[in-house]
């Protein structure tokens, strides 16, 4: 079915429902600007009225916003609409204050493997120490940290479960950390 200018608002919702793309299309036309224009009354944040407006369409779209026949297709957005604007606001404000929490932290951070490894090569035996390493704790180091490959890529490499690269990656840095410091 193609959605057309003269469809009513519930004979749109109705056929949104049934899964018309263009039905679908037609409705955020018809509403999207307009909701968006009324949100950005509540909220200066262009970005989380943005954001609202997209999970009011995609709430439609999947059907998990029940419409009662007869009931006002703009008034019935518009309470969604604003039901998510004020829950974008909730969490924006839920991640200022941790960040405003974690920024007050003080971090004491020790140097990873990868760093202990990295300054291996300036102030220490780099060269022997991973050769004294198995042949299997080097692969994995290899892909690891020289090549940068993530666990699931070294271990598609290497034919190996991806378990066992974390194993075998854990094994070579403590075997490195102790042959380097």
């Amino acid at each position: 079915m193609s959605a057309s200018p003269e469809q009513s608002d519930a004979e749109l919702l109705a056929a949104t429902t049934a899964g018309d793309r263009a039905a679908f299309e037609a409705l955020y036309r018809r509403y999207g600007p307009w909701l968006a224009v009324r949100l950005r009354y509540r909220c200066p944040d262009a970005a989380l009225v943005d954001d609202a407006v997209q999970e009011t369409f995609l709430a439609v779209w999947r059907g998990s916003a029940r419409y009662r026949e007869g009931g006002d297709v703009a008034g019935w957005l518009w309470q969604i609409g604003f039901r998510r604007l004020v829950d974008a606001i909730r969490g924006q404000r839920a991640r200022d204050r941790l960040l405003r929490l974690l920024a007050g932290r003080r971090w004491t951070t020790a140097p990873s493997a990868e760093e202990e490894l990295l300054l291996g090569v300036e102030y220490g035996d780099l060269a022997g120490a991973l050769a004294r390493l198995s042949p299997e704790l080097r692969a994995v180091m290899q892909a690891t940290v020289l090549d940068g490959l993530t666990t699931h890529e070294a271990a598609a490499l290497l034919g190996i479960p991806a378990g066992t690269v974390k194993t075998r990656a854990m094994r070579a840095r403590r075997q490195l950390r102790g042959d380097l410091t």
